[in-house]
């Protein structure tokens, strides 16, 4: 009787999971086979795809088997998009950091040698020939004055001369006198010198040599007794009172140089102090061994702290420009030529994207010239796991895709636009300045040289370009000096610092010309390529999925902004 009573839960049991199962939409639920399909793939390699188990027939391994995502405009849309559980993000280490606007800066650092001014070195030499007879400078480093003597010396030239302008003294031939007294000049005798011999009237035998100017001996060839040819270097003066820093830069770093920025230095024996200089010149040439660029910057010098051959380390701070989309560098994959980062997405997804760097700034963040937006968050740990199963869902995609060669005949790549990245490679920017016309730059934006705003190269007419960007003037850098206007290029009459250039105000970019009226636009139904526009039906150029109307997508409305953007075409213009 038991046995009876044990069988009939049993069977009752077995009725009742196998409604259950039904109920869920289980194994043995009637449709499913035809709701899922299943497709294999290879864990080695993931361009190995079959709707059927095997090998792969590359490695040999077994395939794995994988679902297909259901069909559907929403599913196309977000074919690329990841979809992990919580629990599995957290396993797998991933963090986000969220895409900011600030401002473009950079602290460059480099190396740097101090050096003597080469405006500020002064070569002692004689017109004449000659023999030393007293050193009244005779130590190198000793420092000197203007018109201090640094020797005396005998030259029958410069006796003969000084006795011939006292002989013109005696009669009243004036312009023979004025000839005599030139003659002395001509031999570097100074006024002093001249009004002496008037007031004494005898030549002298040995004649003091007078320092040229401010500074300190660096080099000495002088001996008493010896005898020196004209022209001869006898002595070199250096004034330490303006130096040289000669920096070398990498040239990745040279975007965020300038003339005239300020720069800082400090030295290992004074580590409590920075000194302030500017920007003067930046060589023309990079090394080819070191792949550096030379720097000068110029800095007053007063106490002589710095020491012509010391080291120092260097320090320019720049702003490449006041605003920017700023993401952490570590978030940014590089493959290639493409570059892509994760996008979170509500819902646990994770959306790659194409984008376009810019520039490296400070902290470890990096500028995006476009493929995300402000607010969004991007990956920045985990992204590689991410992105094996981002380029598995892209060749799943490919794969099933249905053939249709009359619609990508009926789209030529031509009809196909985008925002200006480095997807596309078809519009191109550059300056009005027909000067600067030679640079083709991807991407709209002022122009780096002059200002101007860039314009579509599509759109450029030389023959109306307006001119502009030539020199105003030259200033020094020094920013309590910029009163300082003079007409060609020198030292600062004010602190002897390197003038630089002042550019003229540039002129208001040329009009855009308007795009054709587009009727009706259609885009990829991937979110990820919402930037690939079309007036006409056909192909997405990178997934080669059949673009939908715009009005029919989610991200519809960020297509036709992009059109409108590269158009220069009116939003009421466009009809879903």
């Amino acid at each position: 009787m038991k046995s009876r009573v044990l069988m009939v839960i049993i069977l009752l049991m077995g009725v009742a999971l196998g409604w259950g199962l039904s109920k869920l939409g289980g194994p043995s639920a009637p449709g499913a086979a035809s709701a899922e399909k299943t497709l294999y793939t290879c864990g080695m390699h993931p361009q190995i795809i079959q709707d059927q188990p095997g090998n792969c027939p590359i490695c040999g391994m077994k395939l794995t088997a994988i679902r297909k995502q259901e069909g559907g405009t929403n599913a196309a849309a977000d074919a690329q998009a990841i979809v992990i559980d919580a629990v599995t993000v957290q396993n797998m280490g991933i963090r986000t950091a969220q895409v900011t606007r600030g401002p473009l800066r950079r602290l460059v650092r480099a190396a740097g040698t101090i050096e003597y001014s080469e405006t500020a070195l002064a070569d002692v030499t004689t017109k004449f020939k000659g023999w030393i007879e007293t050193l009244h400078v005779d130590t190198t480093g000793q420092q000197v004055h203007r018109g201090e003597p640094l020797f005396d010396i005998y030259s029958p030239e410069l006796f003969s001369a000084q006795a011939e302008y006292l002989l013109t003294l005696s009669i009243t031939n004036e312009p023979l006198r004025q000839s005599a007294a030139r003659k002395l000049k001509y031999f570097d005798f100074s006024d002093a010198q001249l009004a002496e011999l008037e007031r004494t009237r005898q030549p002298r035998k040995a004649v003091p040599v007078l320092a040229p100017a401010d500074g300190f001996v660096v080099e000495k060839m002088a001996v008493a007794g010896q005898m020196v040819e004209a022209g001869m270097k006898i002595y070199r003066l250096a004034d330490l009172g303006l130096v040289w820093v000669q920096a070398q830069v990498y040239e990745r770093d040279l975007a965020f140089v300038k003339l005239g920025q300020e720069a800082l230095v400090t030295l290992s024996y004074l580590p409590d102090r920075q000194f302030r200089g500017r920007v003067t010149y930046v060589y023309p040439n990079v090394d080819e061994k070191t792949r550096t660029a030379r720097v000068r910057m110029e800095f007053h010098n007063p106490g002589y702290f710095l020491k012509p051959g010391m080291f120092a380390e260097v320090q320019l701070a720049a702003e490449l420009a006041p605003t920017a989309l700023l993401v952490p560098d570590m978030a940014v994959l590089r493959s290639g030529e493409q570059n892509t980062v994760f996008v979170a997405l509500d819902g646990g997804r994770f959306d790659p994207r194409a984008v376009t760097l810019g520039a490296a700034a400070e902290n470890g963040m990096i500028q995006l010239l476009r493929g995300v937006q402000e607010g969004e968050r991007v990956v920045t740990s985990g992204q590689f796991m991410l992105d094996s199963e981002s380029q598995l869902r892209e060749a799943i995609q490919k794969m099933q895709k249905p053939p249709n060669s009359a619609s990508t005949a009926s789209a030529p790549p031509s009809t196909i636009s985008s925002t200006p990245s480095s997807l596309s490679s078809s519009v191109k920017y550059v300056c009005p300045m027909p000067e600067h016309v030679s640079i083709a730059y991807d991407h709209a934006g002022p122009c780096p040289l002059c200002g101007m705003a860039l314009i579509p190269l599509s759109n450029l007419d030389l023959a109306k370009l307006p001119l502009g960007g030539q020199v105003l003037h030259y200033t020094c850098p020094m920013p309590e000096h910029a009163s300082v206007h003079e007409a060609k290029p020198g030292k600062c009459p004010l602190c002897a610092m390197t003038m630089i250039p002042v550019m003229s105000a540039p002129p208001p970019p040329a009009a855009p010309v308007a795009a054709p009226v587009a009727a009706k636009l259609y885009t990829c139904p991937m979110a990820s390529h919402a930037h690939l526009v079309s007036d006409k039906p056909g192909l997405c150029p990178e997934c080669e999925m059949q673009l939908v109307p715009t009005g029919t997508v989610a991200h519809g409305p960020q297509s036709e902004a992009a059109w409108h953007k590269l158009h220069a075409v009116a939003p009421s213009h466009v009809h879903p």
